[in-house]
């Protein structure tokens, strides 16, 4: 049991929520001791204080304090301050994210820290949530993360898409003035990203321009139609780089590397000192072309979603 000793320690607690019979329901509550006395305790959880009268307790210890976040969680964490979804909630320390279905990372779950709560109730929470949007659940995976997870989703049935590399870059000196760097999207811009992605939402609006510092990179001919575009967004000392698109009569002519170049010089003037993008495993030409660029695969990670 606890005592005064693990006040400001993080700790787990088994209690009664219910009956079902003559069975109790049993629930964990994780988080920070911040009071106990005689008849109550208080944990202080990512969603609030909990006070749980000592009655209802079944099981209760103190667990380690939470350790550093690993590059990898870091880094999704970043990528996500970057492609912010309008739809956000938290299951503990799990980001949930919903845009109107407008792209995988905008419509899963990132299952990065502690959920506050057994992993199939985590799980269950993250289902009815995308359910009750209209929505399938989803949960995007990282690798090496989620050892448990994958088990849970493992044991559900749940399908797993295609790997998407996470490949990062240390930003390099240059510039490039012939690429226009927009704060907002032109219309030109617009179509070449809509046409990519088949459909351009409200929400995709806000995904790509919601952020204090991004920007819209182009390339235009004469006639004001985009040659080469690609977004950039600086969040946590990062340079975000997606959505890079050349023209299919302007391929290999070093506008992909004038875009990085352009987008690089002035996330560097906002203090970034690496870029990191996604890209799908298996589109070898995008890998191979980003490689040109320096970028390495830094993690991967699945999209996981309940089987049809």
């Amino acid at each position: 049991m606890l005592g005064s000793q693990d006040v400001g320690h993080r700790v787990v607690v088994r209690r009664t929520v219910g009956m079902r019979g003559n069975r109790p329901l049993l629930s964990d509550l994780l988080g920070t001791l911040e009071a106990l006395s005689e008849t109550h305790i208080t944990v202080r959880t990512r969603d609030g204080a909990v006070d749980v009268p000592t009655a209802e307790i079944a099981a209760a210890k103190r667990i380690p304090d939470r350790r550093a976040r690993s590059a990898t969680e870091r880094l999704e964490l970043v990528a996500a301050q970057g492609w912010p979804a309008p739809d956000t909630d938290h299951i503990g320390e799990w980001l949930l994210r919903a845009a109107e279905g407008w792209t995988n990372r905008g419509n899963s779950a990132l299952p990065v820290g502690d959920p506050g709560r057994p992993v199939p109730e985590a799980v269950d929470a993250v289902e009815a949530w995308y359910t009750a949007r209209g929505l399938p659940p989803a949960i995007t995976v990282p690798a090496p993360l989620g050892g448990r997870l994958t088990a849970e989703l493992d044991r559900r049935g749940w399908t797993s898409s295609p790997p998407t590399l996470v490949q990062t870059a240390a930003l390099g000196a240059g510039d490039e003035p012939g690429v226009r760097l927009d704060p907002a999207p032109s219309p030109a811009w617009l179509a070449v990203a809509a046409a990519r992605k088949r459909s351009l939402p409200a929400a995709a609006l806000h995904i790509l321009s919601a952020p204090d510092q991004v920007r819209f990179a182009g390339v235009y001919d004469d006639t004001g139609a985009a040659i080469a575009t690609a977004r950039g967004v600086v969040t946590g000392g990062w340079l975000g780089m997606s959505l890079v698109e050349v023209a299919p009569d302007h391929r290999r002519q070093g506008h992909a590397r004038r875009l990085y170049v352009a987008l690089g010089a002035w996330a560097t003037g906002l203090g970034a000192s690496h870029a990191y993008l996604q890209v799908e495993a298996h589109n070898e030409a995008a890998v191979a072309l980003y490689g040109t660029l320096g970028f390495r695969t830094h993690h991967s990670y699945v999209t996981r979603r309940p089987s049809a």
